[in-house]
């Protein structure tokens, strides 16, 4: 699974209150998601694309453990998330939403608006112009397997059915 877009590069100790904001949260998805780190980059929400990759520093998520954190990256179209380290709540949220997170101490090597691909997988981001490949801590199969299938409870429903994990 290849994910490939723009890099949006933020600090640390982002807050799930940032990326989720509370005088929002009676509304839809959509209309949350369109306030997705306006305290930080009033551009982000209108300018993120499909595919493109969220990269951050320590303690991503921090807060709150509102599951519409994540799920707001999601709707935007976010493929993937790269940081330092996460916050626990924020980390299981992304991943039960189908939402692939990584930890890579090398996230800070990553710039504003780089062309990346990652491969979620591998567990690397590549910058595409350098061809620079960062390492990140590579997820377990049995999260792989809830990733394909869109997070927790559309896998556990595949279970259910009787469906088999995808490899």
């Amino acid at each position: 699974m290849m994910a490939s877009g723009r890099a949006w590069v933020f600090g640390d100790d982002i807050d799930t209150d940032v990326l989720a904001p509370g005088a929002y949260m009676k509304g839809s998805i959509e209309e949350l998601a369109g306030h997705c780190l306006e305290s930080i980059d009033p551009d982000f929400a209108k300018s993120v694309q499909p595919g493109d990759v969220l990269v951050a520093g320590k303690n991503f998520g921090v807060g709150s453990s509102r599951e519409q954190a994540a799920e707001a990256l999601k709707a935007l179209g976010i493929s993937a998330i790269v940081a330092r380290s996460f916050a626990g709540i924020f980390y299981r949220n992304a991943i039960n939403l189908g939402l692939p997170a990584f930890a890579s101490a090398e996230a800070g090597r990553v710039r504003p608006g780089d062309a990346v691909l990652m491969d979620i997988e591998a567990a690397t981001l590549t910058l595409r112009q350098s061809g620079t490949m960062l390492n990140c801590e590579p997820l377990p199969g049995f999260l792989l397997d809830m990733i394909h299938d869109g997070g927790l409870v559309p896998h556990l429903e595949k279970k259910l059915k009787g469906g088999r994990p995808a490899a």
